[in-house]
């Protein structure tokens, strides 16, 4: 017998044609947490494991329509917000989302690609501060998209909090900032919250990862929509993504691994 009510989470992201990060690798995610995931894509990206090749973003009137044909229909229970492209597309999601203020939201402010390739340009940059960290739950930058957000280098481990809390300052109610960019045999991400700091510490595993940033963000997004505190789908979201990238694997002919999100599954 069908369930009454299946956790719905939306993903407001890019669709990479390589399928190991974007929309696609959210959409992964959220099954994989058993949640009924929709959709609204920013953006088509001509991608693969070497490297990406072209961008061709979405209309932002007919983006607004993707957004309010699901708010409008499903439950919604978080949504994550990942490659925003533009401004002009950071402007149109904020609009939709400064109207459902209960909405969780997880920003993966996505400005730079795996392979290295830049996803935004300095106005987009000042688009989220302005306009998205203020709508953000949880914003989950890595470093070089927290040294873009703030405009000064994180060099350290030590220099994380401060980082932290600017970010925190500039809007959004919690931060999840990720270490991975740093130097050591071991990664710390630190969350940041009203309730102050709470480290994570995993040991860094070899080899060059795609679509760890986004499958990071949805999971939090899909903890958020099943009703866990942040808190507790954080912690479930760091782990779930080492499990996916214990199981990773190489599909294409390039450097980058994928994650195998239904072997990571809960």
């Amino acid at each position: 017998m069908p369930s009454p009510h299946v956790p719905t989470a939306l993903t407001i992201a890019g669709s990479d044609s390589g399928g190991g990060a974007g929309i696609q690798a959210d959409l992964r995610t959220f099954a994989a947490f058993g949640v009924h995931g929709t959709s609204a894509i920013t953006a088509l990206t001509a991608q693969n494991t070497r490297g990406v090749d072209a961008i061709h973003t979405a209309p932002t009137a007919f983006l607004r329509a993707q957004i309010e044909a699901v708010l409008g229909d499903f439950r919604v229970g978080a949504a994550k917000l990942g490659m925003l492209a533009t401004p002009a597309i950071a402007q149109a999601v904020a609009g939709v989302l400064a109207t459902r203020p209960r909405l969780p939201v997880v920003l993966d402010p996505v400005l730079v690609a795996t392979t290295g390739a830049r996803l935004g340009t300095q106005a987009l940059v000042a688009g989220l501060r302005r306009r998205l960290l203020p709508l953000a739950t949880l914003v989950t930058p890595n470093i070089p998209e927290a040294e873009a957000l703030l405009g000064h280098r994180i060099a350290s481990r030590d220099a994380m909090p401060g980082a932290a809390r600017a970010l925190r300052d500039a809007g959004a109610r919690a931060v999840l900032l990720k270490g991975g960019h740093l130097r050591g045999s071991e990664v710390s991400d630190l969350l940041l919250t009203a309730d102050g700091e709470h480290w994570f510490h995993q040991r860094r595993r070899r080899g060059e990862f795609h679509g760890t940033g986004c499958s990071l963000s949805a999971a939090v997004a899909a903890g958020l929509a099943l009703g866990r505190p942040l808190e507790d789908a954080v912690e479930a979201a760091i782990h779930f993504v080492q499990q996916a990238i214990i199981a990773g694997y190489r599909p294409g002919k390039g450097a980058l691994l994928v994650l195998d999100h239904l072997a990571a599954a809960p």
